[in-house]
C-alpha cells in the first residue's frame, strides 16, 4: 500500500482507482538466476521462428489430424536442422550431450506454441532409457537415429498409469502396474534363444505411429516375477504379422495422441543385460520427464496469460475504454506471478536433475497448477477468450486436463515429492 492509499483510508474515502486509460499489459518473464549458455538460447530464438512459421492454431490442427499426428516436415526441421531430439544423446551417439536445462528451453517452446511433435515420447521418456540400460551395440543402433529424427520411439508402460511406471506419483517398486507376474499388462517369456510378449499397453504416447517401441514387461512368471524392458520394430513386426497391433485413440488433447497396443506372441529384444535394475532407469527418468514437463505446462501457461491480456487489453467495450479493468488487472499480475514461480521452480529443478534432487514432480505439480489457472482465466475474466473466442481458449483447457489425467494428479505429485524428501517424516512411511 503506498502513500496515496494509506491517507485514503485514514480520511475515510477509498483509495484512488487505476486510471482508467492504463491499458492491461503483461509483465515480462523474469530472467533466470543462472541463465543457461548462448548457444541453447540461439537454438530457442530459431525454434520459436520455426514454430510461429509452422505451428500455428490451424496448422496444429491440420498436423493432428494426419495418420502421424504431427507434421514430419516440421519435426525433420526440428530435429534435423536445429538438433533438438539429440540435444540429450550422448556427443558418441550423433546428439550434443547438453544438460536438462538446454532441453528445458525447447520444451517450454513446443509448450507455448502447443506444438505436436514426437519430442516428449522420443527424446524425454525413450533416449535416456536405451542410453542408461542399452548394450553398446543397442545404443550405436538406435539412439543416431533417435538424435537425427529419423527414428521416433514410444514407451509402452501397462496398467494405464505412465506417472506410475515412472515413479511420479508413487513407488514403482511397490505396485505391480506391469502385470506382476498374473493375467493382465504385458507378460514376456524366452522362447528360441528370444522373448515373445503376450498383453496390452493403453494410453502408449506416439505409439500409433512410433518406429521403435520400449515395452515394460513382466518376466519370470509369479515366483521369479520382474520388470524388463524390450525393444520392438514396429514395421519390421507389421510386416511380418507377428501379433502387433495398434490402434489410435481418440484423446482430450489432440496435440498429445495416444495408441492401444496389443502383442499376441510378438517377437522382442530385450533391451541391455540381466541383471538390470530397470525400475530404478524408469524413475530416474520419471524426475528428469518431470523437469521437462513442467517446462512445457510453464510454456502453455504463459502463452495463455499474454493471449489473454492482449484480448482483453484491445476489446472495445460500450462506454468504458478499451484495457479498464483494473480487477483484472489484479487478478492477470497474480496468475503471472504463479506462472513465473512455476517457471523459477522448474529450471532450479533442471539444475539439479540426479538421485537425492526430487525436485521434478514438485516443479511439475506448480506447473500443472499455474497452466489451469491460466486455462481458467482465459474464460472467467470479463471479455476474456472464452467470450468472443471460445476456441482459442480450449487448446489451454484441453492440455491443463490431459497432462494431469495422464502425469497427475497435483496432490498426488506433491506427496510424492514430500515423501521422498522426508518432508512428512515417519507419516510417509
Amino acid at each position: 500500500m503506498d502513500a496515496a492509499d494509506s491517507a485514503a483510508l485514514t480520511a475515510g474515502t477509498a483509495p484512488p482507482a487505476v486510471p482508467p486509460t492504463a491499458p492491461l499489459t503483461a509483465p515480462p518473464a523474469v530472467p533466470l538466476a543462472d541463465p543457461p549458455t548462448e548457444e541453447p538460447q540461439e537454438i530457442r530464438r530459431a525454434l520459436r521462428a520455426l514454430l510461429a512459421e509452422r505451428a500455428g492454431p490451424q496448422q496444429n490442427r491440420a498436423a493432428t489430424a494426419t495418420p502421424q499426428g504431427y507434421d514430419p516436415g516440421l519435426w525433420a526441421r526440428m530435429s534435423g536442422t536445429l538438433g533438438v531430439a539429440g540435444l540429450a544423446v550422448p556427443e558418441a551417439y550423433g546428439g550434443s550431450g547438453r544438460a536438462p536445462a538446454a532441453l528445458a528451453l525447447v520444451c517450454e517452446e513446443t509448450g507455448r506454441a502447443l506444438a505436436p511433435s514426437p519430442l516428449l515420447a522420443t527424446a524425454v521418456l525413450a533416449a535416456p532409457l536405451v542410453t542408461a540400460l542399452g548394450t553398446a551395440g543397442q545404443r550405436a543402433a538406435v539412439l543416431p537415429a533417435l538424435a537425427d529424427g529419423s527414428l521416433t520411439c514410444a514407451l509402452a508402460a501397462p496398467g494405464g498409469s505412465l506417472a506410475l511406471a515412472l515413479g511420479l506419483t508413487g513407488d514403482n517398486t511397490a505396485e505391480d502396474w506391469s502385470g506382476g507376474g498374473r493375467a493382465g499388462g504385458v507378460q514376456a517369456h524366452a522362447a528360441d534363444g528370444g522373448w515373445r510378449l503376450y498383453g496390452e499397453a493403453a494410453q502408449v504416447l506416439d505409439g500409433h505411429s512410433a518406429g521403435l517401441l520400449l515395452v515394460a514387461a513382466h518376466a519370470g512368471g509369479f515366483a521369479r516375477s520382474r520388470t524388463l524392458l524390450f525393444l520392438v520394430r514396429t514395421e519390421e513386426a507389421e510386416r511380418r504379422g507377428d501379433g502387433l497391433v495398434r490402434t489410435r485413440r481418440p484423446t482430450l488433447d489432440p496435440t498429445r495422441p495416444q495408441a492401444s497396443v496389443q502383442f499376441r506372441d510378438t517377437a522382442a529384444e530385450l533391451l541391455g543385460e540381466e541383471p538390470a535394475d530397470v525400475l530404478a532407469a524408469l524413475a530416474a527418468t520419471g524426475r528428469r520427464a518431470a523437469v521437462l514437463l513442467a517446462a512445457e505446462a510453464v510454456g502453455t501457461a504463459r502463452e495463455a496469460l499474454d493471449r489473454t491480456v492482449a484480448h482483453i487489453g484491445g476489446s472495445e467495450r460500450p462506454g468504458r475504454p478499451a484495457g479498464s479493468l483494473p480487477a483484472a488487472g489484479h487478478r492477470l499480475a497474480d496468475l503471472c506471478v504463479q506462472v513465473e514461480a512455476a517457471r523459477s521452480l522448474t529450471y532450479a529443478a533442471a539444475r539439479e536433475p540426479g538421485p537425492g534432487h526430487d525436485g521434478g514432480p514438485l516443479a511439475l505439480a506448480h506447473a500443472l497448477e499455474a497452466l489451469r489457472a491460466a486455462a481458467d482465466e482465459c474464460v472467467r475474466l470479463p471479455g476474456g477468450l472464452g467470450v468472443t473466442g471460445e476456441h482459442e481458449a480450449q487448446p489451454f483447457f484441453r492440455r491443463a486436463a490431459s497432462d494431469e489425467l495422464l502425469f497427475g494428479p497435483v496432490r498426488r505429485l506433491r506427496a510424492r515429492a514430500a515423501e521422498r524428501t522426508g518432508l512428512l517424516g515417519e507419516a510417509a512411511a
